[in-house]
């Protein structure tokens, strides 16, 4: 179990993010035409996963346009913006906000994901949501990089996440 904070009072999650160097675990999310995405899909691309509880909050929102921003300048490069929220509103957002260069995918249905990633908040006020993370993995499933941003409320290490590429 890892620890985090929700504005300053701790709070744990279901477990560790997978070890830099391992094979990142493949997935089932849905996307938003209500298809369903694997890792295994974006195989041969780096992929960056940027994971937060809900798109309707100022940080989570921040670092979607935040990485949108970077990743129109990524060659071979996929940015994957996930969370619980619905399709429809991970849709509706990134339509108002212009944002067009990542992939959004909800964890909405229960899958396997959180498990896998082992992200899912346990306590407190957040949990079953997703606890801000960064993965970032290679063409070919390795993990180079990982982030579980220890204060919820504040953004990931881009820079860092990055250069991991």
């Amino acid at each position: 179990m890892a620890q985090i904070t929700f504005k300053g009072t701790a709070v744990n999650t279901q477990g560790n993010l997978p070890a830099v160097g391992a094979q990142a675990p493949d997935f089932t999310l849905t996307a938003g035409d209500l298809s369903e995405k694997s890792l295994r899909d974006f195989q041969g691309k780096q992929v960056i996963l940027n994971i937060f509880p809900s798109i309707d909050t100022g940080t989570c929102a921040a670092s979607v346009r935040k990485f949108n921003e970077k990743a129109a300048g990524l060659a071979n490069t996929v940015v994957l913006c996930i969370s619980r929220d619905l399709p429809f509103a991970q849709g509706r957002f990134c339509a108002a906000e212009g944002i067009a260069n990542v992939v959004t995918l909800s964890e909405y249905k229960d899958s396997n994901f959180s498990d896998a990633y082992q992200l899912r908040i346990a306590d407190g006020p957040l949990a079953g949501l997703l606890s801000r993370s960064v993965v970032v993995v290679d063409e070919n499933g390795t993990v180079k990089y990982t982030e579980q941003v220890a204060e919820t409320t504040e953004e990931p290490n881009y820079e860092q996440a990055l250069a991991a590429l």
